[in-house]
């Protein structure tokens, strides 16, 4: 009995070993050759840890793959976008955190460490390397998903703040020719199947935007054609994909009505769209674990992934 008990408890552990080794796959580079937009510079990679790992300085943008045990896998995935102000990224607080809680859903995470536009290694055209990393990770993970129990026509993307912004840059500019052709991967196509878009900046008019984000984007003082091509709610089409939305309406930092907008211009377009708006929660409260009423917006995000049509 006690032999069987041990037994018991040691194929337990074992089990517990798998699923951890098995929740980070592995770290993948976007690109296989050159970075596009990219020269060699004095400048390295920072991480800081403090309340969260903090990254800036972004060399070598990769993907960072979780994905859930093979019997609990719904072949959903979601391509994150950590926020930052395009000036770093709060990789693990609007990252990591983000994916494994999808795996514990079945569904699989992949965190995007994307390229910043106020990198000194930035050559020209700052304002589309972050769109030039974006479209290559979704690209990059529709090519493996065979290979990691994907469904094809089930890859969507999350973004958080600026990460937002980035997502919904996708979501409309998938179709724009932002870099040469690198493998067989950019073959397909970059275009999100759905977007979860979390406290997101989305207009650069200067009345709405965060104007961190659109100074570190766009610089200064852009044109009135820029501004507009990098405003999400001015960009949509028949063809955006389904979106959620979620914002807080104190947010103090990147307004409410930039959700607001980009609703209103998804409905117009007759797009399918979810937006839910809590009175209280400012600004960067990633899963809000500790807040009795928003923490449960993931059951939200949940319940809407999983009546995609």
């Amino acid at each position: 009995m006690k032999h069987s008990k041990r037994t018991s408890i040691f194929m337990s552990l074992m089990g517990l070993l798998a699923m951890s080794l098995s929740a980070q796959d592995t770290i993948m580079p976007l690109w296989p050759n050159e970075i596009p937009n990219q020269k060699a510079s004095n400048e390295k990679e920072k991480v800081e840890t403090d309340r969260f790992d903090w990254i800036t300085n972004v060399q070598q943008p990769t993907i960072e793959v979780y994905l859930p045990a093979k019997r609990s896998a719904n072949g959903q995935a979601v391509v994150i976008f950590p926020g930052g102000g395009y000036y770093g990224l709060a990789y693990d607080w609007e990252g990591i955190d983000m994916a494994k809680a999808l795996n514990s859903q079945g569904v699989a995470g992949i965190v995007v460490k994307y390229r910043l536009p106020i990198s000194k290694s930035i050559v020209e055209g700052k304002e589309v390397v972050p769109l030039q990393d974006a479209q290559r990770a979704i690209r990059l993970v529709k090519s493996k998903a065979a290979e990691w129990n994907i469904s094809e026509g089930k890859i969507g993307i999350m973004g958080f703040s600026a990460g937002g912004h980035l997502a919904s840059t996708l979501g409309t500019h998938y179709d724009d020719n932002v870099y040469e052709k690198q493998d067989a991967a950019d073959d397909l196509s970059a275009r999100p199947d759905f977007m979860a878009l979390i406290y997101p900046v989305i207009s650069m008019d200067n009345a709405t935007t965060h104007s961190g984000s659109k100074g570190a984007l766009l610089g200064e003082n852009p044109s009135d054609d820029l501004a507009n091509r990098f405003s999400a709610n001015k960009n949509v089409t028949k063809n955006t994909p389904p979106t959620f939305l979620l914002h807080a309406q104190d947010d103090d930092a990147v307004p409410v009505e930039n959700s607001i907008l980009m609703f209103s211009a998804l409905k117009k377009e007759g797009i399918p769209v979810t937006m839910h708006i809590y009175p209280k929660g400012g600004h960067g409260f990633s899963l809000a674990l500790q807040d009795g009423r928003l923490k449960n917006w993931m059951t939200l995000l949940y319940s809407w992934l999983e009546n995609l049509e």
